[in-house]
Parts: C-alpha cells; structure tokens; sequence
C-alpha cells in the first residue's frame, strides 16, 4: 500500500510539473507602444515629381506581443484612423490635404478598415541579432503575405519591409494629370520596444 502511495505522489508531482511547464510556456513580451515607432515613407515619381514631397507618415503602435523564445512570434496592431502625415517640408494646408487624402475612400477607407494586422507565421535566423520574419499583413480588408527584415540593437528591435499597394487595393494617388505620382512601392521602418 505504501509503495502505490509513493508512486502515485510521483505521478502527481510529474503531471504537477508537465501543467506547470505548458502553463508558462513560452514567454510572451507585450510591445511598449509608448517607446515604439513605426513609419511609412511613399516616395514620389513622374514627370515633375521634383516639385511634389514624398510622404512620411507615422502609426503608432496600439498593441501587440513578440514571443522571444521557443518558437518566435511576433503580433502587431495599428489603428488606421490615428497615422498622421509628417511630412515636414510640406505646408501645414498641403500635410492636411495629404491627411485628409491618405485616410479617405480614395486611399486606405480607414471608416470601413480601421485596423492594420500583422501576425507571423515564420522567424528565420539569418545571423546573431538578425531575422527575416515572414507573415501575414491585413491590411485595407485584404491579407496578404510579407517579409521583414529585423535586426535587435540597443534594446530595440528594428526593421524594414516593402510593400505594394496595388497588392492591397490601393491605388497609388496621381495629381495633375499623372505628372505627379507616388510610386507604388512603399517602405515600411520600425522600432519596437517591449515592456520590461
């Protein structure tokens, strides 16, 4: 009687650690959106693109988790409605002209997509400090697959991604005629901190 006693306090204890194990799991970091960064830079083209700006925009990051451990992931979210037009060398009529633009029907319809998404699906290593991670990015009520390159420095973990905007939906916005465009291209550059 004693010795099924021990076992079963050892399976007990065994079973105590094996839950305990997949309770913790991997350790899921939430993202500091107060010390976190994320800009959109939409570069001009056409015939007389040297007298328009490029467009740098900020979003600020609502929420999200990276997972650093184990198998690593990485989950952001941007409410649409709240990027805002930097651009620095335009007027303060043309940077709310260029708002007023970005967020309206004719570009990113933020009232009917107000939410941008980016969930991972892989984390590749390619050095010390250094990933591509692949994902899916929702963005204007479409998904679509993306890869960015990530480097950790400083406590912060940087990156860069290019995407198209005909690939979402968006048509590239012309002016005077198509003498003045942005390119389709856009390019994506971020910095993520995580709560300590």
């Amino acid at each position: 009687m004693k010795k099924i006693s021990n076992a079963m306090l050892a399976g007990l204890a065994a079973l105590g650690c094996v839950t305990w194990a997949a309770a913790t799991g991997p350790e899921r970091r939430v993202i500091d959106g107060a010390h976190s960064s994320l800009k959109v830079l939409v570069l001009k083209s056409g015939f007389f693109s040297a007298f328009a700006h490029s467009h740098e925009i900020e979003a600020r990051i609502e929420s999200g988790e990276v997972t650093e451990s184990g198998n690593p992931s990485v989950e952001l979210r941007v409410d649409a409605r709240k990027m805002s037009v930097l651009d620095p060398e335009a007027s303060t009529d043309t940077r709310a002209q260029v708002q007023k633009t970005m967020l309206g029907p004719q570009v990113l319809e933020t009232e009917r997509f107000s939410e941008i998404h980016f969930q991972s699906t892989e984390v590749e290593a390619k050095g010390v400090n250094h990933w591509l991670v692949h994902g899916k990015l929702d963005l204007h009520g479409q998904s679509h697959p993306v890869t960015v390159d990530v480097n950790f420095k400083d406590g912060l973990y940087r990156g860069t991604a290019a995407l198209k905007q005909t690939e979402f939906g968006i048509k590239p916005v012309t002016v005077a005629g198509g003498t003045v465009k942005v390119k389709d291209e856009i390019k994506v550059e971020f910095a993520i901190a995580l709560m300590k």
